[in-house]
């Protein structure tokens, strides 16, 4: 029987209490994850359920405490839901197709301001998820050293969704509290615990079921003379690695502002479906298919997440190979169809 890689890393400490908002969805179910195999269940999880199957990820979970996340701040405030040491902030709506953006400027702007200064008023350790959405095409760079608000004021999301991330970060540099939090610009993560994501998930998902049912994985062409087909490149990052790194900066009380979550290696889409044809056993068949139009000006080709900062805070563990991470998706999750903690 295939085992399942374990977590990659362990924490300078361990939190006492957490709340963990988005903790059903996909990164937040795969903290609490973590959590659990570290021995902390004094948990309590937040998220909207819906009408979706991502409850299915808090099944083999262990935790104190679930509540919706309208519910949530009134709680807090009225302290009925007693003390934290952490806040896991993961709760967001994450669709690069979403075009309200009055919804996403008051779901992951404005929550997660008034979150932040609960946090800060009680003096709890807050750490969020940002994202390299809010780099862009990259042509400003995609370095997380310079925190400064002039720093970020140079970067240019190319949807919505990246810019209402980016509102906070700079929202945060300009009051000057984000050297007291910790935001997390995630780069392409994947993994088990994404399957309620729709069109969001990642191409290991959507491509296996590809496979399963015509043999064939279809990727965009590019529209671009200077890439060629399949050739448009990521930083993959296998989400056991993304949640190691998480709470290894939570837990690390010096780290402080943003940090870019990322392999630090960019991969073509052909590698990743390499490593998917390789991991099944079978040889890779690839059908190019046109982008849409309404994508095509807001297409990333190139991300690649530079983490000497992250790295600079300690982190020493090696990030999984592609190769690697695919397998154990396939293997100890894909097949099976299972979750996290199954």
């Amino acid at each position: 029987m295939f085992e399942p890689l374990p977590l990659p890393a362990t924490p300078p400490r361990l939190p006492n209490r957490v709340l963990v908002t988005g903790g059903a969805g996909f990164i937040g179910s795969a903290c609490v994850w973590a959590l659990n195999t570290l021995g902390v269940e004094r948990i309590v999880v937040t998220d909207r359920l819906g009408r979706d199957e991502k409850w299915r990820n808090l099944v083999p979970l262990r935790f104190e405490d679930y509540l919706e996340a309208d519910d949530l701040l009134p709680r807090l405030d009225s302290g009925a839901l007693g003390k934290f040491d952490l806040v896991l902030h993961l709760g967001a709506c994450s669709a690069t197709t979403e075009l309200d953006a009055t919804f996403l400027a008051r779901n992951n702007f404005e929550y997660t301001k008034q979150l932040a200064h609960w946090a800060l008023g009680k003096h709890v350790r807050f750490v969020y998820a940002s994202s390299a959405a809010t780099y862009g095409d990259g042509a400003a760079g995609m370095s997380d050293i310079d925190n400064s608000n002039a720093a970020l004021s140079r970067l240019r999301p190319l949807n919505a969704y990246g810019y209402s991330k980016h509102l906070f970060d700079q929202y945060a540099a300009r009051a000057g509290v984000l050297p007291r939090l910790v935001g997390l610009k995630y780069f392409n993560v994947y993994g088990p615990n994404e399957a309620h994501k729709g069109d969001m998930r990642s191409l290991v998902h959507k491509a296996y079921g590809q496979i399963e049912d015509s043999g064939v994985v279809r990727l965009f062409r590019s529209h671009r003379p200077d890439y060629r087909d399949g050739e448009q490149q990521r930083d993959f990052l296998y989400v056991k690695d993304a949640v190691a790194m998480t709470l290894h900066l939570a837990m690390t009380p010096s780290a402080g502002g943003l940090y870019n979550i990322g392999s630090g290696k960019a991969n073509t889409w052909l590698a990743l479906t390499s490593a998917l044809f390789g991991a099944l056993e079978r040889p890779p068949q690839v059908e190019f298919i046109d982008m849409p139009e309404s994508i095509r000006t807001k297409y990333q080709y190139h991300t690649q997440a530079d983490i000497a900062k992250l790295r600079a805070a300690e982190y020493i563990a090696p990030v999984t190979s592609l190769a690697d991470a695919v397998k154990d998706y396939v293997k100890g999750y894909l097949q099976g169809d299972r979750r996290l903690g199954d």
